[in-house]
């Protein structure tokens, strides 16, 4: 009964996420897949600390999206998702529900904190930084670089990134109470907050050391694109195959981890 819940539950929202435009077809179908096995395997919590970080960040990246648009365009991925997106930012979530619902332990309910709390931080950051009206700074040097440089941060996005997590810790606690399970808020705010914001430095610190940056040879901006006004960029730096799906995935393992070591202090 509760796959069928959650397919429904899903199918409704990626319905309606693709006719606005916030998820592309493939992005759609895997939402429904992600979305039904978190509440099919899982449970409210699960799925709703989901929704809340698809629903917030959809919002955030529909929010003055216009002026951030110049921006976007170096960007690998837009703010539509596609299954790369949604698979990087809940791909690791399912495997933990899995996990847990063979082998039942209140760890792998923590780790999805920490994993969701990194997504939406990071996600927060991007689409709130981006609008900061001071330039960002490399995190490795800390000299001013573009707005949209892999490894750039600001104070605002900093700010950003810290409410993101705090806000999927609350959300987590808000549904945990729901089905009745006693958890401290406290320590899922403390989970949230940490392994948000950590997990979201630590984005930055693989885009600015490992991602693969390309130079568009007519505009001479630094990209994530392999194409960029029409024809193909050279490599500037980094790792081939490490795109931005890659380092989202690789970061929200990070934030899991910091979770569970919080949780165990």
């Amino acid at each position: 009964m509760d796959v069928w819940v959650g397919l429904a539950g899903s199918a409704s929202i990626a319905l309606i996420a693709y006719r606005k435009r916030s998820l592309t077809r493939s992005g759609a179908l895997a939402a429904i897949v992600v979305g039904s096995i978190l509440y099919g395997m899982g449970s409210l919590p699960w799925f709703g600390t989901l929704i809340a970080f698809f629903l917030s960040s959809t919002l955030l990246t529909k929010w003055k999206g216009k002026q951030k648009s110049e921006m976007e365009e170096n960007y690998e991925k837009t703010g539509r998702r596609d299954a790369g997106q949604v698979f990087a930012n809940g791909g690791l979530g399912v495997l933990l529900c899995i996990c847990a619902f063979i082998w039942e332990s209140p760890w792998w309910w923590l780790a999805f904190v920490g994993v969701m709390s990194t997504v939406n931080a990071d996600t927060w950051a991007t689409e709130i930084g981006s609008l900061s009206k001071r330039s960002p700074r490399f995190l490795l040097t800390g000299r001013t670089v573009a707005p949209g440089t892999s490894g750039g941060v600001t104070a605002l996005g900093l700010l950003a990134s810290l409410a993101g997590g705090l806000f999927i810790g609350a959300v987590a606690w808000l549904f945990a109470q729901m089905i009745g399970e006693e958890l401290r808020l406290g320590q899922l705010l403390l989970i949230g907050g940490g392994a948000g914001l950590a997990g979201s430095l630590f984005d930055s610190l693989l885009g600015a050391l490992f991602q693969a940056m390309y130079k568009c040879t007519v505009c001479q901006k630094e990209t994530e694109r392999r194409t960029h006004c029409g024809v193909k960029a050279a490599p500037l730096r980094g790792l081939s195959f490490l795109n931005n799906d890659w380092v989202n995935s690789i970061s929200s393992v990070f934030g899991g981890a910091v979770a569970m070591l919080i949780g165990a202090i």
